[in-house]
């Protein structure tokens, strides 16, 4: 893929995030790998008003914020450099604000395997990461050790977090983690449910290497 294909392959993403209601405005900040560096939406842009050219690139091998563009990376830069470099199953990385997300990360509530689509996260559950300031250090470690064998995760009092191997994926797995978000919220609304057992998800996991959106390139 060239790297004007990936920027807008990032453009579209963000727009059809905000269309759909998992982002808002200039809430959220997603990523793509390209080769030795990654692209990162910039920092207060309306996805509405994003264009190509305004997304930042940044070598992995810098740690300083170093970036090329006309606009600077989005305040959270941090968690997506050391995500992509922590992670090399992770091509990209979506962060959203959405509702019901937010609001069990708000009441710090991970997610239980409620649903056979937790098999697609990589565990029994959608941990919630310890709360650091925005843009942190700190708040890059509390991701990397809630993502630590998962494709993603709460993030306490902000807000949710997913990787996958190209964006189509990770935009579905945002859209799936919301969705768990959303049947758990009011699954707790009526004193709660039965959790699926390990062996469940076990079951479930063997079939979702093709499942949901595939990687386009490989058919």
């Amino acid at each position: 893929m060239t790297e004007h294909t990936l920027r807008s392959e990032l453009v579209a993403c963000a727009q059809e995030l905000d269309a759909s209601g998992l982002n808002r405005g200039s809430s959220g900040n997603l990523s793509a790998r390209l080769g030795d560096a990654i692209l990162v939406t910039p920092s207060g842009v309306p996805a509405a008003r994003l264009a190509p050219d305004m997304l930042a690139k940044m070598p992995l091998d810098r740690s300083d914020g170093h970036y090329e563009g006309p606009l600077k990376p989005s305040t959270e830069w941090r968690f997506h450099l050391d995500l992509m470099r922590a992670r090399p199953d992770f091509n990209a990385i979506v962060h959203t604000h959405a509702p019901f997300s937010t609001i069990l990360a708000i009441a710090r509530k991970p997610i239980p395997a409620v649903h056979y689509m937790m098999a697609a996260f990589g565990g029994p559950d959608i941990r919630c990461s310890g709360y650091a300031t925005y843009g942190t250090p700190e708040l890059s470690t509390q991701v990397l050790t809630a993502m630590e064998g998962r494709n993603g995760c709460l993030m306490a009092n902000h807000g949710m977090l997913v990787g996958g191997p190209n964006l189509a994926r990770a935009a579905w797995l945002a859209h799936e983690l919301e969705a768990l978000a959303h049947q758990y919220y009011h699954v707790l609304q009526i004193g709660g449910g039965n959790i699926l057992t390990e062996a469940d998800l076990d079951d479930a996991g063997r079939s979702f290497a093709s499942y949901g959106v595939q990687d386009r390139a490989r058919g």
